[in-house]
Protein backbone atom coordinates (compact mmCIF):
# COMPACT_ATOMS: atom_id res chain seq x y z
CA UNK A 1 0.00 0.00 0.00
CA UNK A 2 2.79 2.41 1.05
CA UNK A 3 4.62 1.60 -2.31
CA UNK A 4 1.53 2.04 -4.64
CA UNK A 5 0.94 5.30 -2.57
CA UNK A 6 3.89 7.10 -3.01
CA UNK A 7 5.21 5.57 -5.94
CA UNK A 8 2.46 5.09 -8.45
CA UNK A 9 0.04 1.93 -9.61
CA UNK A 10 2.22 -1.24 -9.89
CA UNK A 11 2.63 -2.97 -13.02
CA UNK A 12 2.67 -6.69 -11.56
CA UNK A 13 -0.16 -8.98 -13.49
CA UNK A 14 -1.92 -11.32 -11.83
CA UNK A 15 -3.04 -14.65 -13.48
CA UNK A 16 -6.40 -16.68 -14.09
CA UNK A 17 -6.59 -20.25 -15.21
CA UNK A 18 -9.83 -20.79 -17.35
CA UNK A 19 -11.74 -24.09 -17.54
CA UNK A 20 -13.63 -25.94 -20.44
CA UNK A 21 -17.32 -24.83 -19.69
CA UNK A 22 -18.20 -27.85 -22.43
CA UNK A 23 -16.54 -31.24 -22.93
CA UNK A 24 -16.29 -31.50 -26.91
CA UNK A 25 -13.65 -30.62 -29.62
CA UNK A 26 -11.59 -27.77 -29.05
CA UNK A 27 -11.58 -24.78 -32.12
CA UNK A 28 -10.05 -21.71 -33.14
CA UNK A 29 -12.85 -18.98 -32.65
CA UNK A 30 -11.73 -17.84 -36.18
CA UNK A 31 -13.78 -21.22 -37.57
CA UNK A 32 -16.92 -20.17 -35.96
CA UNK A 33 -19.44 -19.44 -38.97
CA UNK A 34 -20.28 -15.89 -37.64
CA UNK A 35 -18.73 -12.95 -38.22
CA UNK A 36 -19.30 -11.73 -35.06
CA UNK A 37 -17.39 -14.14 -32.91
CA UNK A 38 -14.53 -15.27 -35.75
CA UNK A 39 -13.45 -11.70 -36.72
CA UNK A 40 -13.10 -11.10 -32.62
CA UNK A 41 -15.67 -8.26 -32.57
CA UNK A 42 -17.09 -8.99 -29.02
CA UNK A 43 -13.32 -10.18 -28.48
CA UNK A 44 -11.12 -13.12 -28.25
CA UNK A 45 -11.50 -16.85 -27.27
CA UNK A 46 -12.39 -20.33 -28.50
CA UNK A 47 -14.89 -22.36 -29.94
CA UNK A 48 -16.42 -25.86 -28.32
CA UNK A 49 -18.12 -28.10 -30.35
CA UNK A 50 -19.56 -29.65 -27.91
CA UNK A 51 -20.02 -33.71 -27.07
CA UNK A 52 -22.59 -33.20 -24.16
CA UNK A 53 -25.40 -30.55 -22.92
CA UNK A 54 -24.07 -29.52 -19.57
CA UNK A 55 -22.33 -26.11 -19.15
CA UNK A 56 -20.19 -25.62 -16.34
CA UNK A 57 -18.30 -22.58 -14.79
CA UNK A 58 -14.95 -22.12 -16.29
CA UNK A 59 -13.92 -20.47 -13.41
CA UNK A 60 -14.48 -19.46 -9.56
CA UNK A 61 -16.70 -15.88 -9.79
CA UNK A 62 -20.12 -14.24 -10.25
CA UNK A 63 -22.55 -14.45 -12.62
CA UNK A 64 -23.20 -11.42 -14.43
CA UNK A 65 -25.82 -12.13 -16.76
CA UNK A 66 -28.16 -15.41 -17.84
CA UNK A 67 -29.97 -14.13 -21.27
CA UNK A 68 -33.74 -14.44 -20.59
CA UNK A 69 -33.29 -16.90 -23.78
CA UNK A 70 -30.72 -19.02 -21.68
CA UNK A 71 -28.83 -19.61 -24.94
CA UNK A 72 -25.58 -17.15 -23.03
CA UNK A 73 -24.06 -16.78 -19.78
CA UNK A 74 -22.03 -14.09 -18.41
CA UNK A 75 -19.12 -14.32 -16.07
CA UNK A 76 -16.57 -12.39 -14.11
CA UNK A 77 -14.07 -14.33 -12.26
CA UNK A 78 -12.67 -14.08 -8.94
CA UNK A 79 -9.79 -12.24 -10.91
CA UNK A 80 -12.04 -9.59 -12.76
CA UNK A 81 -11.85 -11.67 -16.54
CA UNK A 82 -15.00 -11.31 -18.16
CA UNK A 83 -16.25 -14.06 -20.12
CA UNK A 84 -19.36 -14.56 -22.72
CA UNK A 85 -20.21 -18.70 -22.83
CA UNK A 86 -22.59 -18.72 -26.06
CA UNK A 87 -24.30 -21.80 -27.00
CA UNK A 88 -24.50 -22.48 -30.41
CA UNK A 89 -25.49 -20.15 -33.26
CA UNK A 90 -28.56 -18.29 -33.78
CA UNK A 91 -29.79 -20.25 -30.78
CA UNK A 92 -31.57 -16.70 -29.20
CA UNK A 93 -34.52 -17.75 -31.88
CA UNK A 94 -35.42 -20.53 -30.01
CA UNK A 95 -36.33 -18.36 -27.17
CA UNK A 96 -34.84 -20.73 -24.56
CA UNK A 97 -36.35 -23.84 -26.11
CA UNK A 98 -34.47 -26.80 -25.00
CA UNK A 99 -32.39 -24.69 -22.60
CA UNK A 100 -32.57 -24.81 -18.50
CA UNK A 101 -30.73 -22.10 -16.37
CA UNK A 102 -29.54 -23.53 -12.92
CA UNK A 103 -27.46 -19.89 -11.82
CA UNK A 104 -28.90 -16.49 -12.36
CA UNK A 105 -27.01 -13.08 -12.06
CA UNK A 106 -25.91 -12.23 -9.02
CA UNK A 107 -24.58 -16.43 -7.97
CA UNK A 108 -21.49 -17.40 -6.96
CA UNK A 109 -19.85 -20.39 -9.03
CA UNK A 110 -17.21 -22.43 -7.79
CA UNK A 111 -15.09 -24.04 -11.43
CA UNK A 112 -17.18 -27.15 -12.84
CA UNK A 113 -20.55 -26.04 -11.36
CA UNK A 114 -23.36 -26.29 -13.52
CA UNK A 115 -24.74 -23.29 -14.93
CA UNK A 116 -27.14 -24.62 -18.05
CA UNK A 117 -28.21 -27.75 -19.13
CA UNK A 118 -29.00 -27.81 -23.23
CA UNK A 119 -30.65 -30.32 -25.45
CA UNK A 120 -27.76 -30.40 -28.23
CA UNK A 121 -30.10 -32.54 -30.59
CA UNK A 122 -32.89 -30.10 -30.11
CA UNK A 123 -30.40 -27.31 -31.31
CA UNK A 124 -29.13 -29.20 -33.83
CA UNK A 125 -32.77 -28.87 -35.57
CA UNK A 126 -33.64 -25.56 -35.06
CA UNK A 127 -30.38 -23.49 -34.98
CA UNK A 128 -27.49 -22.99 -37.39
CA UNK A 129 -24.87 -24.86 -35.06
CA UNK A 130 -23.92 -26.06 -31.55
CA UNK A 131 -20.29 -24.58 -31.62
CA UNK A 132 -20.15 -22.43 -28.58
CA UNK A 133 -17.60 -19.71 -28.39
CA UNK A 134 -16.15 -18.95 -24.78
CA UNK A 135 -15.07 -14.63 -25.26
CA UNK A 136 -12.99 -13.30 -23.26
CA UNK A 137 -15.34 -9.58 -23.54
CA UNK A 138 -12.45 -7.53 -21.31
CA UNK A 139 -9.87 -7.55 -23.27
CA UNK A 140 -8.56 -4.35 -22.22
CA UNK A 141 -7.56 -5.95 -18.97
CA UNK A 142 -5.79 -8.71 -20.12
CA UNK A 143 -1.57 -8.79 -20.62
CA UNK A 144 -1.85 -11.79 -22.36
CA UNK A 145 -3.93 -14.78 -23.35
CA UNK A 146 -2.36 -18.30 -23.88
CA UNK A 147 -5.56 -20.70 -25.66
CA UNK A 148 -4.87 -24.16 -25.20
CA UNK A 149 -3.20 -26.43 -28.02
CA UNK A 150 -5.49 -29.11 -26.74
CA UNK A 151 -8.15 -30.52 -29.41
CA UNK A 152 -10.27 -32.17 -27.26
CA UNK A 153 -11.38 -30.55 -24.10
CA UNK A 154 -13.41 -31.76 -20.78
CA UNK A 155 -15.58 -29.57 -18.91
CA UNK A 156 -14.44 -28.36 -15.39
CA UNK A 157 -10.74 -29.86 -16.36
CA UNK A 158 -9.12 -28.87 -19.61
CA UNK A 159 -7.69 -25.12 -19.14
CA UNK A 160 -8.78 -23.73 -22.09
CA UNK A 161 -6.75 -20.20 -21.43
CA UNK A 162 -3.81 -19.33 -19.42
CA UNK A 163 -4.40 -15.69 -19.11
CA UNK A 164 -1.81 -12.62 -17.26
CA UNK A 165 -3.90 -9.77 -15.86
CA UNK A 166 -3.00 -6.36 -15.51
CA UNK A 167 -3.17 -5.08 -11.72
Amino acid sequence: MFFKKWFGKTNKATHEDVAAPLTGIVKPLEEVPDPVFSEKMMGDGIAIEPTDGEVVSPVNGEVVQVFPTKHAVGLRSEAGVELLIHVGLETVSMNGEGFTAHVAAGDRVKVGQRLLTVDLDLVKQKAKSTITPIIVTNGDVVASLQKTSETKATKGETTIFHIDINA
